[in-house]
């Protein structure tokens, strides 16, 4: 309060000269930076960067406010030292302005050398050195990473693969289509919530790997410092090494398609024991779904579960009631692939029919192959589902013991 006492007292006298008004507003600023510049790097995270995880936040985090800090006195002290040139230089008081050329003078190339030395030091020590240090730090992939995690985009949702274990499966978004239509309240986690979240273990290094089935797509999570591209045809890696448990939250940061908006990413961050618990069942799941192909289906049962496919994989682009948007997305109802014959008189693909799209996709169009994202019994149950739904009537089935002979 002091201080604040004796600038004021400097203004109060009588009608100050330009020097003095000009030293005033220079203190002004200068008091104005003391007092702020030591809230901007420390700022709740609400109103900075979210709370980081992971090395790799950390260090970019730190960046970040070291990059603010020197830019902001750098602000603060050149517009400070204008603003008192123009005031105290002004020619209302009897200033001209010079007249010269370039430097000619020791002290006129001194005023130009020494700004661009510091303009130097500035960039290259104390910007750059942390920047490339943050920068190799994140590229560093490969060296003590504990486990891998491929993560594949395909429209719209991601699939997750753990190679080492064995685990695979597609996380879909959970939200209720009510809420997206607006017929229910926004729930909290509106849009960023899934059927089936990746879990990984606290403390150990997670090296990832990305790709896309598609177009390209953008894994994104805010609280790990890591956004990386996966682009179709490509591998890319990146890692992270979660230091606290928690669920966090991220989602497709690259425009991919119609439902770009509904590509959520959720982590479920938790202590090494209960990930191990967790890769167990999910195991004992796979291993129990494998067996599902074995047996014979019924129709009512290859019905239902088609249906909760269709929903997750399917009902994005054809649409819940199986019109699609044409012209990209055909309309399932009555299509002459639907509706085509299952299978030859041998038992094998016929091209072009349903079976074959669902398995291998069109080239040129948005129908991806789903040979190697769908079980067996998922992919015999949607291809029964749509077949029959939909005013197709086709009365038909295909067991999932098929499918695993025709791929």
């Amino acid at each position: 309060m002091g201080s604040c006492v004796d600038l004021n007292a400097d203004t109060m006298n009588s009608q100050p000269s330009g020097k003095a008004s000009a030293l005033g507003l220079l203190k002004r600023l200068m008091l104005l930076a003391a007092v702020a510049l030591p809230g901007i790097a420390g700022a709740e995270y609400k109103y900075n960067f979210p709370e980081p995880v992971t090395p790799v936040a950390r260090e970019t985090l730190h960046v970040h406010n070291e990059f603010m800090l020197i830019i902001t006195i750098m602000f603060v002290v050149v517009f400070a030292i204008m603003i008192y040139s123009m005031i105290r230089h002004r020619k209302s008081v009897g200033h001209q302005p010079a007249n010269f050329t370039g430097p000619n003078s020791k002290l006129q190339w001194l005023w130009a050398l020494i700004p661009f030395a510091l303009l130097v030091f500035i960039d290259f020590i104390l910007m750059g050195i942390p920047a490339v240090n943050a920068l190799i730090e994140m590229e560093d992939t490969k060296a003590h990473a504990d486990m891998v995690l491929k993560v594949t985009g395909m429209q719209w949702r991601w699939q997750y693969e753990y190679p080492e274990a064995g685990v695979k499966f597609i996380s879909t978004l959970a939200t209720p289509r009510e809420q997206i239509n607006n017929a229910d309240a926004k729930g909290e986690h509106y849009l960023l919530e899934v059927d089936k979240p990746v879990v990984l273990p606290v403390g150990k290094k997670v090296r990832i790997l990305l790709t896309s089935t598609d177009v390209i797509h953008t894994w994104w999570v805010p609280q790990f410092g890591v956004k990386r591209d996966a682009i179709p045809g490509f591998l890319r890696e990146t890692w992270v090494k979660i230091e606290k448990p928690g669920i966090y939250r991220g989602q497709c940061a690259e425009l991919c398609g119609k439902d770009h908006g509904f590509m959520p990413v959720v982590v479920h961050a938790v202590p090494e024991p209960e990930y191990l618990a967790w890769l167990d069942e999910k195991k004992a799941e796979a291993k129990a779904v494998a067996g599902g192909a074995d047996r014979t289906w019924s129709s009512e049962e290859l019905l239902a579960k088609g249906q909760e496919v269709y929903s997750k994989q399917c009902a994005a682009c054809h649409q819940p009631n199986g019109q699609g948007l044409p012209p990209a997305f055909p309309a399932l109802s009555g299509s002459p692939v639907v509706n085509s014959p299952l299978l030859d008189k041998d038992g094998k693909i016929i091209k072009d029919s349903h079976v074959d799209r669902v398995l291998n996709g069109k080239a040129g169009t948005a129908m991806q192959a789903f040979r190697n994202t769908l079980s067996d019994v998922e992919l015999a149950a949607v291809i029964t589902y749509e077949r029959n739904s939909f005013g197709n009537h086709r009365g038909d089935m295909i067991q999932p013991a098929q499918i695993k002979t025709l791929r």
